[in-house]
């Protein structure tokens, strides 16, 4: 029997799970701390909360301004959590036919049909060759990325929506090395910041076939504009579930969230936009 994520409880795959990723970008800081390597971030951004949030609350996150940099951070890499559908806990979506597409609110393929409701969120990736200092962008490379609805639920496993698949969606890096998915707002979960999970594979054809994975992380979504989303109706107990958090606490980004937070901007009435610049 599928669970909610609320009760398999281990914070996605838990800590014993986590560790390992955690201590060694402590390591990394630590080292970069002494001046032993270079360790250029692509983005930084302050989190503390705007008292003054409105419903055209806009938040700097992410930024491209060091994209000039000598050399560069790759994203941090995190646990896909329990419920990813790329066939390593289950489920696999990728392989599905209609799995490359640029709108996820709507379920696809033989599943019910359903489609996630919540404010609009576009959401738009560029993922960067770290290497070359962020300058150069990734063509061709995909990205696979999913969220839960707003209620809470992943689609393919909590209750209720084992028979949706919407919020998942696989897109190919164009010339600038972007993809851009039409969402919406993500709830607030018991335990977890508001957060979006995806996965940077080589190429398409890796993507759909579920193989070699590059990099996996989450987008982390800025304190003010998630308190007025969550103000509107059905996000009601993400207000509760947020009170509860912060991002020094959550078991991800506890340890550092400046390349994962989102730069998101718009209002409840037009929709916001999230931008995340990705290097790998």
């Amino acid at each position: 029997m599928h669970r909610h994520h609320g009760e398999d409880h281990e914070h996605d795959r838990g800590l014993s799970y986590d560790l390992p990723v955690l201590a060694r970008r402590r390591m990394i800081r630590l080292m970069a701390g002494a001046g032993l390597i270079p360790l250029v971030g692509c983005s930084s951004e302050e989190t503390s909360a705007s008292s003054s949030s409105s419903s055209s609350a806009a938040s700097s996150g992410n930024s491209s301004s060091s994209s000039s940099s000598a050399e560069c951070a790759t994203i941090p890499n995190e646990t896909a959590g329990p419920y990813p559908g790329d066939g390593s806990n289950g489920v696999n979506v990728l392989k599905e036919s209609g799995v490359v597409r640029s709108d996820i609110t709507s379920s696809f393929g033989d599943s019910a049909g359903g489609t996630a409701e919540g404010v609009p969120l576009t959401i738009t990736l560029t993922v960067v060759d770290a290497a070359s200092g962020c300058g150069t962008p990734k063509k061709g490379a995909a990205v696979y990325l999913w969220h839960c609805d707003r209620d809470g639920n992943y689609s393919l496993y909590s209750e209720g929506v084992t028979d949706e698949n919407y919020l998942r969606g696989v897109q190919e890096t164009d010339d600038k090395g972007q993809v851009t998915f039409t969402s919406i707002f993500p709830a607030c979960y018991s335990g977890r910041w508001p957060h979006i999970h995806f996965e940077v594979y080589g190429s398409l054809e890796d993507a759909t076939a579920a193989t070699s994975i590059t990099n996996t992380s989450q987008l982390a979504l800025p304190k003010d504009v998630c308190d007025t989303v969550y103000a509107t109706d059905g996000y009601s107990q993400s207000v509760q579930n947020l009170s509860q958090l912060s991002l020094e606490s959550d078991n991800i980004f506890s340890d550092g969230y400046d390349q994962q937070m989102a730069t998101v901007t718009g209002s409840v009435e037009k929709g916001y936009t999230a931008t995340l610049t990705v290097p790998v």
